[in-house]
């Protein structure tokens, strides 16, 4: 075991990117759980892109000076509690450190299913997942061959939610990236029929290169001019999702989206944003749905995996700029495969 721990602080508040600067890795003894509670030590780390709204001075984000939060599994290396074993495997919430001193009230017991790896319970069967199969089934409410649009479609939520529409028999999907890369990635893994490279021009006329006829969904992972482009795009009676305002995130000063709000209204559509948080009853139903799925390869879960808990910090910056894949997950050196 070792006799150190790190943890991650944010040192200040950012205005636009947040850079490595903004951030320190604070090392201190190896903690001992108290009385009731358990020692984690911690395998995988989830970084998100909540995280960067919780930079900011606002309601319920993070503390400076203090260690970050965040979704995170490990195994518990020391317990005083009978409710928690030396050598159970945890999911919990107190990321961003190496250790983590929980008590059997903090901590969720994962259900193991053959042939599904660890960090699925980070990407596909987490929080990331939930946040699509919410999305889809409970905020959109899809109808078979409806289509689809995706704003940034190439995150750990767009791919997510890209897979879980085919299986869930979407019609015409389409999306959004980065990259030519991306959108060709997402056509020939993911499933998506056609992708634009956000960067190539206007959102409005990109998108309507790629789905001529309309959509009926959009889920919306950005916001600002790719959500007006969406509205104009939208048929009668549809829906969008909004999940995320990732492209406003580091750009505080930016113009909201301008478009004709008469469409909202001429075409009875339906905007609605909601949290995860309030939907962890659908959990169980995302197991359900998905398992199979999983253990049949007709799912795969589409992840960027970063080695080393000094990397999390870069990591997360990194997701902030793009360059992940799917879901970007933190791993721990001793864990060579899942």
């Amino acid at each position: 075991m070792n006799e150190t721990a790190l943890t991650v602080h944010q040192t200040a508040r950012p205005h636009g990117y947040p850079t490595a600067e903004h951030f320190a890795f604070v090392e201190s003894t190896l903690p001992e759980p108290a009385a009731g509670g358990a020692l984690v030590e911690n395998l995988y780390w989830s970084v998100d892109p909540y995280h960067r709204e919780m930079m900011d001075d606002v309601p319920g984000g993070f503390v400076l000076d203090a260690p970050l939060e965040g979704r995170t599994i490990g195994r518990v290396i020391a317990s005083r509690t009978p409710q928690l074993a030396e050598g159970e495997i945890v999911f919990h919430r107190q990321g961003w450190r190496t250790h983590s001193v929980v008590t059997p009230q903090e901590i969720r017991r994962l259900p193991r299913f053959e042939g599904v790896p660890l960090t699925a319970y980070l990407s596909t069967l987490g929080g990331t997942g939930l946040t699509a199969y919410v999305g889809l089934t409970r905020i959109a409410r899809l109808q078979e061959g409806e289509d689809l649009f995706v704003s940034g479609a190439a995150g750990g939520v767009g791919t997510a939610t890209g897979r879980f529409a085919r299986l869930l028999g979407a019609g015409r999907l389409v999306g959004s990236a980065g990259s030519a890369a991306k959108a060709d990635h997402l056509v020939r893994e993911v499933g998506y029929d056609a992708v634009f490279d956000y960067h190539d021009g206007p959102a409005a006329d990109l998108l309507g290169k790629v789905a001529p006829d309309g959509i009926d969904v959009f889920v919306d992972n950005v916001g600002g001019e790719q959500l007006a482009a969406a509205i104009g795009a939208l048929r009668t009676f549809g829906r969008i999702v909004r999940v995320g305002t990732i492209s406003q995130y580091n750009t505080p000063d930016a113009p909201a989206p301008r478009f004709d709000h008469a469409d909202v209204v001429e075409k009875s559509l339906r905007m609605e944003g909601f949290l995860v948080s309030n939907y962890r009853d659908v959990q169980e139903e995302l197991y359900d749905f998905a398992v199979p799925h999983l253990q049949s390869g007709r799912l795969a879960p589409d992840e960027t995996v970063v080695d080393g808990f000094e990397g999390i910090v870069d990591a997360f910056l990194g997701m902030l700029r793009g360059e992940n894949t799917g879901k970007i997950i933190v791993r721990d050196r001793t864990r060579s495969r899942p």
